[in-house]
């Protein structure tokens, strides 16, 4: 790649931005303008795909809003992207969870998924219920 493209998306990549893949629930929070005024408009739902590379890279939200499907598709370092929430993490099997999108209610929005705690392995020996019932024994 060219040294002074190679330069100028260096400088547009945020390097704040969380780590998520496609299946986790996200809440993207995006600067709305009306008028005069600023403001953040939350949008969360599951991220069917993630594509580009670099400063170009975006992905895609689909939440269910009022029984209609709705997507979105965000660039990941635009600067109206103001921070991203990771609500669940979830375990898929293929790249773009497109066929969510021929699925009704509540399969709309299952993927097979495991907890936030024990992802992050926030969850150990001490905290469990059990060891603190062995402890006081």
């Amino acid at each position: 790649m060219n040294p002074i493209i190679a330069e100028l998306t260096r400088s547009q990549i945020q390097v704040d931005r969380v780590a998520f893949k496609v299946g986790d629930g996200v809440k993207v929070h995006t600067k709305v303008r009306e008028g005069d005024k600023e403001r953040v408009q939350i949008f969360g739902g599951i991220v069917i795909a993630r594509r580009g590379r670099g400063s170009q890279q975006a992905f895609t939200v689909r939440r269910i809003s009022y029984g209609e499907g709705v997507e979105r598709v965000f660039p990941l370092h635009s600067p109206s992207v103001v921070k991203i929430e990771v609500d669940r993490e979830a375990i898929t099997q293929k790249a773009r969870l497109y066929y969510l999108r021929k699925r009704v209610g509540k399969q709309a929005s299952t993927v097979k998924e495991r907890r936030l705690l024990e992802a992050t392995g926030a969850m150990d020996a001490t905290s469990a219920p059990d060891a603190t019932v062995a402890a006081a024994k």
